[in-house]
């Protein structure tokens, strides 16, 4: 049989950290989302998604797939779309790599950079509702939607969350989730919450987002954040506790892994491992805590692992694990009731003009077997 690129996508490695955890501390397993071959998490729900359109009719050959993404996300999009024959236009932001605009237009993709600011002092909305005027007057266009559309949590409930399960052989105790536009910790939260019901998830945040709530600002970490709850987590109660890493911390331990593991990873990674370490302190001995790391280090290689780029912002260079320990002290649970702090924002689908309105959202079922197994 004759295989494409999309047919790699998954069955992504796990390993385990061996140099920064303590003998009486536990086992800190990281899932290298980056063998994927677009090089992150996002070819899973993007290739998911692009399924779901093509077998329901509303995305035909020789469409355009128009989304709203500050990097990953449209560079899965882009790489189907060389594969599939579609037209892709990406609209990122002033925050978006040189490396990741590079890959995108290496793909062939259409790339708009938004530069006005919405309310919080992002470019999400912006982005968002200029993408889906676009939509509105391309004809034979698809919106992907990754922020609204529920598919995006269906792709990791139905084959991220199973795969995990099986490598793990059921036995684990935490699953650290960073947070975007919800996808991952959506449907992972339901899919161990149902099948692995003994395992805390642990869900991750930037400082100055507010998805969980809080006091918003601008905040360097690319791939996280929101300024509203996205629907794709549908239920909080799901979700154990949530921490808020700053810019910082989280760039100190990327450039650790790296020196420390040969690990070289984005910064939603770094933010999730220093939430993974601290709880490895805690939990004792043979406790697995399982991190996903969403991406490539390579991408940010001008700036998390660019010493100019560091110093220009005020930020250590310090690559000392130690340092990072004393640091850790004072990460603490933002949240262990995120019910609480729930920051919804419903009238957005209206006031955005999202195609969620339109029938491409499904409810969820239970998993079938593994893609490709």
């Amino acid at each position: 049989m004759m295989y494409s690129i999309l047919d790699t996508v998954g069955r992504t490695p796990l390993i385990q950290l061996r140099n920064l955890v303590g003998p009486a501390e536990g086992r800190v397993l990281l899932k290298l989302e980056r063998t994927n071959p677009g090089g992150s998490i996002k070819d899973r729900p993007a290739l998911y998604i692009v399924e779901e359109a093509e077998r329901r009719g509303l995305l035909k050959p020789g469409g355009t797939l128009i989304e709203s993404s500050s990097g990953n996300f449209g560079i899965s999009l882009a790489m189907i779309g060389a594969v599939r024959g579609y037209r892709v236009m990406i609209l990122v932001d002033p925050k978006t790599t040189p490396t990741n605009l590079a890959l995108l237009k290496a793909y062939g993709a259409e790339v708009i950079v938004v530069t006005e600011q919405d309310d919080s002092g992002s470019y999400h909305k912006t982005r968002i509702a200029l993408a889906n005027k676009l939509h509105r007057e391309i004809p034979n266009s698809f919106r992907p939607d990754q922020c609204f559309n529920l598919q995006n949590g269906e792709a990791h409930y139905r084959r991220t969350g199973p795969e995990l399960h099986a490598q793990c052989e059921g036995e684990l105790d935490a699953v650290i989730i960073t947070v975007s536009t919800g996808g991952q910790i959506g449907g992972l939260s339901r899919y161990f919450k149902e099948h692995c019901p003994q395992a805390r998830i642990i869900a991750v945040d930037a400082v100055g987002s507010t998805i969980f709530g809080g006091t918003s600002h601008a905040y360097l970490l690319p791939g996280m954040g929101l300024s509203w709850t996205p629907t794709n987590i549908d239920d909080l109660s799901r979700i154990d506790a949530v921490y808020k890493v700053p810019d910082e911390e989280a760039f100190m331990m990327c450039r650790i892994l790296a020196r420390h593991e040969g690990i070289l990873c984005g910064g939603s990674t770094g933010a999730g491992m220093v939430v993974a370490l601290k709880l490895a302190q805690h939990m004792g001995t043979n406790k697995k805590v399982i991190c996903i790391s969403a991406d490539n280090g390579e991408r940010y290689l001008p700036t998390i692992y660019n010493d100019d780029w560091l110093r220009e912002r005020h930020m250590s260079l310090s690559t000392d694990p130690q340092e990072l320990n004393q640091r850790l002290d004072h990460i603490h649970p933002y949240s262990i009731n995120p019910m609480e702090t729930a920051n919804y924002k419903p009238e957005l689908i209206e006031l955005l003009d999202c195609p969620t309105k339109n029938p491409h959202t499904i409810s969820i079922k239970p998993p079938t077997e593994l893609r490709g197994s």
